[in-house]
């Protein structure tokens, strides 16, 4: 398998069977000829497989479909889509976005725009300002805004969402994000940005990354992720901080016996 096109975007699918729009996708692909869509069928347990065939029996050459034969979690899906596009098409940016479409597939193309000038990952933020809707739950707005804060702390950099599942690389960055597995099923955001301070240092790290804020994002449906991970995540996050730590030490003690 070998296509040529300008963007990939990967799509993980747990029981979306409800949540997967025929017409938003159909409408879109019918307009971006350009794009190919990776859905990853993350070992679901409804007729998410048989929704996700209708739409590629319509669109055969620009939608593959991968199936896990397991739940793997949000992170494993996505980096095994991203994997398997890096590997089998040409293109010159991928990312990921949410199966449910909270942020419309236009909008996310949109992110390649931030693309040039040494800038290699844009990512939507959910923003909340004069001229976007902006629509969650306020109980998760809250919730999200108080873990986005701390993180940000802990990165050490002005990030205002880290969270967002809308996100763009140029194909030469993903490549090297993506490499290994995430420690954490739900939090690999945050350790995606980890990867970025420890490839480049914090400030060239920054000058890579752009921060694009979301002129539309609809909340739908029940987060996948349970409530009893609320615990957990701290926990994510400590390993997270304390493996990227451990290795700053090794490339600074490296640093200073060269």
């Amino acid at each position: 398998m070998s296509k040529q096109n300008n963007i990939s975007i990967v799509i993980p699918c747990y029981n979306e069977e409800k949540g997967i729009s025929n017409s938003e996708y159909s409408t879109f692909l019918d307009n971006k000829p350009d794009v190919f869509i990776c859905f990853v069928n993350d070992g679901s347990t409804d007729k998410t497989l048989e929704a996700l065939s209708i739409l590629k029996s319509k669109y055969v050459s620009q939608i593959h479909i991968l199936t896990l034969e397991k739940n793997s979690g949000k992170a494993e899906a996505v980096r095994t889509g991203i994997t398997f596009c890096n590997q089998n098409l040409q293109h010159q940016y991928i990312g990921y976005l949410d199966a449910d479409l909270a942020t419309t597939l236009e909008e996310f193309v949109e992110l390649r725009n931030y693309l040039h000038d040494g800038i290699v990952f844009s990512f939507g933020s959910r923003i909340r300002k004069i001229g976007s809707l902006i629509e969650r739950q306020n109980s998760r707005f809250l919730i999200g805004r108080v873990v986005a804060t701390l993180i940000s702390n802990i990165l050490d950099i002005k990030v205002y969402d880290t969270q967002c599942g809308s996100k763009l690389f140029t194909r030469e960055i993903s490549e090297k994000l993506f490499n290994e597995e995430f420690i954490s099923k739900w939090l690999f955001d945050v350790e995606i940005f980890f990867r970025m301070i420890h490839l480049f240092g914090k400030e060239k790290a920054i000058k890579k990354m752009y921060e694009v804020p979301l002129k539309l994002w609809v909340e739908k449906g029940d987060s996948k992720v349970k409530f009893t991970y609320g615990f957990k995540l701290w926990f994510d996050l400590f390993k997270i901080r304390r493996k990227y730590r451990k290795l700053q030490k090794i490339v600074l003690t490296q640093n200073q016996n060269k």
